[in-house]
């Protein structure tokens, strides 16, 4: 039993992130002899931490406090009551909104439960008497927040519903021009009805509108599930792609044709490597390999598509287009070349195998998709452009690059290259004309 019970008092425990706000509060209640103030806090944590210290009888709480502003007080006042069953608790808030006092009793009893305005606690000593009645077991609502729960409707600002439609579409994370389409409108005409609707909502919050209120908190969560879904996509996908989809509302499945050059990479002898070597130094080698790859590739501005075993596959013209796609691409495999033979000097030292690089480019239309599930997701590139990037790097002699007749023509700046005899690949029903870049090509090459 504490000094304050053997008083008679009403121990109170007091959180608002806002000092001012607090210490008002505080002063207030300070003037009633039959309460007494044990604690505050600013945040989550305090509150919660600091009722179980200090086993109140009431708790006093903001809805919105640190660290993310969204419903905190709340959440913690169910925590407290959780761990301490039937302690009372007065919300305090600036909203007259019954959203937020449904949140609370669609899970909690109502008795020993208050919710008033800011605005209002100091007329007629609404604070001490709310905290008086929610002690013994009562509960308190501010006149207003009754209204509103009784008559939801005359209290939510006026929407129209091409305008509720518009705020749907917005939340769902489209872009202008994909609610231009699903409304048959133009780009322009959409961002002005976006602005409109907007400045209509801001006036609602401003003037305490419930309904705007929750729009608010609405568009608020919309972006927070899209920030959270593009934080997913970014650890799932290559560097890039993840951006694109949610800045275009890309879709699983959806296809775009692009023109880009493919570059595909293979170790030549890797099986007899593997044969001879530890499998847990294999795995250090392939990881030291597709390190400095995945850096050759993005430094020349190109993307890793894939990693499988030993072989390694990258565009250059997705999932943004560019023009000098050719150029990068020829770039980034004379850099694999150059990065895999400084490992390799690093490796002959260190009494390791080395690896030796055959690696093909083609260029053509591909059709860029992302494809799989919710579980697992993959953005790739299909295509005859593909298949002979896979056909031409096994021309490649170790240190080698074969070239297909599109890249060479694409190049804007002329290489030392052989040209192949025409020859037949598996898979196509025509012979493919190639070109072999001469060894000191790469090996010139700036560093």
């Amino acid at each position: 039993m504490t000094q304050s019970d053997i008083d008679g008092k009403i121990t109170v425990f007091l959180a608002d992130d806002n000092l001012i706000v607090r210490e008002g509060v505080r002063a207030l209640l300070a003037l009633e002899p039959d309460i007494e103030i044990v604690g505050v806090a600013g945040d989550y944590d305090g509150l919660v931490n600091g009722a179980s210290e200090t086993n109140p009888q009431v708790v006093i709480t903001d809805i919105r406090m640190p660290p993310n502003f969204q419903r905190e007080g709340i959440d913690a006042a169910k925590e407290v009551r959780k761990r301490h069953p039937g302690t009372a608790i007065v919300i305090l808030s600036q909203y007259d909104d019954p959203e937020y006092v449904t949140s609370l009793l669609k899970e909690e009893d109502a008795s020993g439960f208050g919710y008033l305005l800011k605005d209002r606690i100091a007329e007629e000593d609404q604070l001490a008497q709310a905290v008086r009645e929610v002690a013994a077991g009562g509960s308190k609502l501010d006149p207003k927040i009754v209204s509103a729960l009784v008559n939801p409707v005359s209290s939510d600002g006026g929407l129209s519903k091409a305008e509720e439609d518009l705020l749907n579409l917005i939340a769902e994370g489209r872009p202008i021009k994909g609610i231009a389409a699903a409304q048959r409108s133009t780009p322009g005409a959409v961002s002005e009805a976006v602005e409109a609707l907007f400045l209509k909502i801001a006036k609602e919050a401003s003037s305490g509108a419930s309904g705007a209120l929750r729009r608010l908190r609405m568009l608020h969560q919309a972006i927070v599930e899209r920030e959270e879904q593009g934080e997913s996509l970014s650890r799932l996908l290559p560097g890039g792609i993840a951006e694109k989809l949610r800045a275009a509302g890309g879709k699983v499945g959806e296809t775009e044709r692009l023109t880009v050059s493919v570059v595909m990479s293979d170790i030549r002898g890797y099986t007899t490597i593997a044969e001879h070597t530890d499998c847990g130094v294999l795995a250090r080698l392939l990881n030291a390999h597709r390190a400095e790859m995945n850096r050759a590739i993005i430094a020349a501005g190109g993307t890793v598509m894939q990693f499988v075993g030993d072989a390694v596959m990258a565009v250059f013209g997705a999932p943004f287009p560019y023009d000098d796609h050719c150029d990068k691409a020829l770039a980034a495999a004379m850099a694999m070349h150059r990065y895999q033979a400084a490992v390799n000097e690093q490796w002959a030292s260190d009494g390791l195998p080395q690896f030796g690089l055959g690696i093909g480019i083609t260029t053509g239309d591909v059709a860029a998709a992302l494809l799989g599930s919710d579980e697992r997701l993959e953005y790739t590139v299909v295509g005859d452009t593909v298949n002979l990037s896979q056909r031409l790097q096994q021309w490649a002699e170790p240190g080698q690059t074969v070239l297909s007749e599109a890249t060479y023509k694409g190049l804007t700046t002329p290489v030392d290259a052989e040209a192949l005899a025409p020859a037949m690949v598996k898979g196509r029903d025509t012979a493919v004309v190639a070109f072999k870049l001469l060894d000191a090509a790469w090996r010139n090459a700036e560093t």
